[in-house]
């Protein structure tokens, strides 16, 4: 049987559309902890990424595959969770789908000239706004048959929250 509200939300998307800022927000409202997925590249990708390389699938599948098992290990221990996490492309939120948990998917979209402004403002991540534009070149969007919705984050924080509460079905 289906729990009302998902164990593990993943907030998808590229560098600089609000996938931290939301899930601290939903984490706060919701009482789940919040994971930043970021928090688990390996050095080699962070060094990557700091020098304005793209990571390739190879680089990402260590990467998902931790992601996966984390998810899992605190979905066990937690009502729910929420994940920040790019899973730009539908095989990576395939392999995140493994975990042992009901997972959902917001996707987080916003005019890509806004989030390089985001991007350009931001300070001490290690992914440069120059960047950017391979992680859109590279995003899948959540396909009909996957697991979420879509929403903007162009409103703001507050409207993002109330429309990512309510695409997961809880009260805002």
């Amino acid at each position: 049987m289906m729990r009302a509200t998902p164990r593990a939300v993943i907030l998808m998307g590229p560098s600089g559309a609000g996938k931290t800022a939301l899930g601290e927000a939903l984490a706060a409202r919701l009482g789940w902890p919040f994971l930043e997925g970021d928090a688990l590249h390996p050095p080699e990708n962070v060094a990557k990424m700091t020098r304005g390389i793209p990571l390739d699938d190879a680089d990402r599948a260590p990467w998902l595959a931790a992601l996966r098992d984390r998810i899992s290990q605190e979905a066990a221990r937690t009502p729910g969770l929420i994940v920040a996490c790019s899973a730009l492309k539908r095989r990576y939120r395939d392999l995140l789908r493994e975990a042992r948990a009901e997972v959902r998917f917001l996707e987080l979209t916003a005019d890509p000239a806004l989030i390089g402004a985001r991007l350009a403002r931001r300070r001490g991540h290690f992914m440069p706004a120059s960047l950017l534009a391979s992680q859109i070149a590279a995003l899948e969007p959540l396909a009909p048959d996957e697991p979420g919705a879509a929403i903007s984050t162009e409103a703001g924080p507050e409207e993002t929250l109330r429309r990512a509460l309510a695409a997961l079905g809880a009260a805002s």
